[in-house]
């Protein structure tokens, strides 16, 4: 049989460096440790700093590395397994949630949002703002948006706004029978205001879950959650946390 098209492609120059990198951060470098400058890295490795750029780029989709705001790129520490959903479905907010309200405001949603809503052009709902925090830093920001039709209990004068306001929208929606849920999960790259909450730089790369919940036969709340890809491994069920000792960057 003769070579497929594909197999004739030779490797791009990235890719092998790539390769290069990862031996060399496994066997040189430790975790959290601050790589040396473009310029540097290049010169070692005989590379034009642009195809630096496009194996660095790579690694840090992998999560084998971080760029952080005033520091450079350093190698980052092992992924943590972090759970999207439980075995059983339940509201946002229910016991065990390891989210956490930041704000909550009226508001219209995005277009593509209004549309699975099904409100009206004109029809605001409640937005709120929360964050996930693992092992000390931040991981995980989520936008979640619920009509008015889904809380009808819901007190102004109880609940005046910020956190307070998301807690109370958030226990008038357990009142609802959730009926079931759907997600979709596809790689992003972070906004400003999300690079901004989860210490990253615009246009990181990030994994964003968007999640419907269904009650009465209709969509009741959308969340849109959007993940760190370079220090998360989704789950869907139990959460796994590995730390692997034998590695001094993973």
């Amino acid at each position: 049989m003769g070579t497929t098209q594909l197999e004739t492609v030779p490797e791009p120059k990235y890719w092998h460096l790539k390769t290069v990198l990862t031996e060399a951060l496994d066997s040189e470098f430790s975790v959290g440790e601050i790589l040396p400058n473009e310029r540097d890295l290049a010169a070692r490795f005989g590379v034009a700093r642009a195809t630096l750029r496009q194996a660095l780029e790579q690694l840090e989709l992998e999560g084998r590395l971080q760029r952080r705001r005033g520091v450079g790129t350093t190698v980052a520490p092992p992924r943590v397994g972090v759970a999207v959903g439980t075995e059983q479905h339940v509201w946002p907010g229910a016991v065990g949630d390891a989210w956490q309200p930041v704000d909550c405001e009226v508001a219209l949603p995005p277009a593509a949002v209004a549309d699975v809503l099904e409100t009206g052009p004109d029809d605001q709902v409640h937005t709120i703002r929360r964050s996930r925090v693992t092992h000390g830093q931040p991981v995980a920001a989520e936008l979640l948006y619920i009509p008015a039709s889904s809380v009808p209990g819901l007190s102004a004068i109880d609940a005046p706004s910020g956190s307070t306001l998301a807690r109370a929208v958030l226990r008038e929606l357990q009142h609802l029978d959730l009926e079931g849920q759907d997600r979709a999960v596809e790689l992003g790259s972070a906004r400003a205001d999300d690079a901004k909450e989860l210490d990253r730089l615009p246009g990181a790369p990030v994994l964003v879950v968007t999640t419907r919940y269904f009650a009465e036969g209709r969509t009741a709340a959308i969340s849109v959650a959007t993940y760190r890809a370079d220090t998360c491994r989704l789950t869907f069920g139990g959460v796994e946390i590995h730390h692997d000792p034998e590695r001094r960057a993973s």
